[in-house]
């Protein structure tokens, strides 16, 4: 729904309370940027008339007023629930409204985060180049407990769930795609993968892991080293570092990668490699997932505003969470999102369906 199908037209009336029609878009993290949509929003005769607005009690800072639209930074400490808007005493309607909630921090995910089929989360610690972390892997169950999973993996970076339940990781250091078992135990599944970054499983279990340069390796299923084959898949421009990587239902490869242009494209490679642009016009499109019905869900900019956009198989994007520094996002078996920043992991509680993890 846009701006205009939620304003009325009716002319408003400074003796009447604020009405708020709608929250664009309807979730956020903290400190996300909103536009609350409504009628007598501020009292355009007073140069003091300007809104305030509480999310479930919180006060938010408002950046811009107007009679018929706000735009209002969701506060730190924000919680899920009614929000508020007063206009000299006088009080809106509540609307209901979705903030996330941090679940971890002292992470550096450069990429998605991943999700078990129990709902345990997985998240890198990844480091500057060429620096070993402490910690190279945390898992986090689902009472939100964090501990060390994995270490000795230099610049840890994607994360993903195989057929086998087991976890795989990527070090862009080193050109290795690691699987680290249940018990910790951590083996080498592939190397040569040039500067590896997204990792991805089709549905029959071969692994997908992009390259800096545009490259995807293809590693074929196989419970042994001699058994598996690897070979370029496919190959992108050189500028487009192949950095996220999601599968649709059809074994379509969508692959993104930040840059600093605000006009930058997600592709899409159908199984016998063949390259198009699925969506262009999104700033730093990072991680990628889907949902049930085929929606693609992408941590990027649209028109300037920055957070996860929604683009469903008809090509139409919408920013549906407001957030800054997103790099990933992951569906748990809840209905949950889990939505990774640089340095933080959020839960929202989305209602949103993910798409089936390979092999579950």
């Amino acid at each position: 729904m846009g701006i205009s199908d939620l304003l009325g037209k009716k002319q408003p009336t400074h003796d009447a309370a604020p009405v708020i029609s709608g929250i664009l878009p309807p979730a956020a993290l903290p400190g996300g940027e909103v536009r609350v949509v409504g009628k007598q929003l501020r009292n355009a005769a007073s140069s003091s008339g300007m809104g305030a607005v509480t999310f479930a009690g919180a006060p938010a800072r408002v950046v811009i007023s107007a009679e018929d639209q706000s735009v209002v930074r969701v506060p730190d400490e924000a919680e899920s629930g009614p929000v508020l808007l007063s206009v000299d005493g006088r009080l809106s309607n509540a609307f209901d409204f979705k903030v996330a909630v941090q679940i971890a921090d002292g992470v550096q995910p450069v990429a998605n985060p991943a999700v078990d089929g129990e709902g345990n989360i997985y998240t890198t610690l990844s480091g500057s180049r060429g620096e070993m972390s402490p910690v190279s892997v945390f898992k986090i169950d689902t009472d939100f407990k964090m501990r060390g999973y994995a270490t000795d993996i230099m610049n840890a970076t994607g994360v993903a769930i195989g057929p086998d339940g087991q976890l795989y990781v990527s070090s862009r250091h080193e050109g290795t795609i690691y699987r680290i078992a249940a018990n910790g135990a951590m083996t080498t599944y592939a190397q040569g993968m040039g500067v590896a970054t997204g990792i991805a499983f089709d549905r029959e279990g071969n692994l997908y892991a992009g390259d800096r340069s545009g490259t995807i390796f293809k590693i074929s299923a196989g419970s042994r080293p001699d058994a598996r084959e690897i070979y370029v898949f496919a190959t992108i421009e050189p500028s487009v570092a192949a950095y996220h990587l999601a599968f649709d239902y059809a074994d379509n490869l969508y692959v993104s990668a930040p840059t600093t242009s605000s006009n930058e494209a997600i592709y899409m490679i159908d199984p016998d490699g063949q390259i198009s642009e699925f969506y262009r016009g999104l700033g730093r499109p990072q991680g990628l997932a889907f949902d049930s019905v085929g929606n693609l869900y992408v941590a990027a900019s649209l028109a300037g505003r920055r957070g996860i956009v929604r683009i469903t198989p008809q090509r139409e994007a919408n920013l549906v969470v407001a957030g800054n520094s997103i790099v990933g996002l992951a569906f748990t078996p809840t209905k949950t999102c889990i939505i990774a920043t640089s340095s933080a992991l959020y839960q929202l509680s989305w209602g949103v369906q993910g798409k089936p993890l390979v092999g579950f």
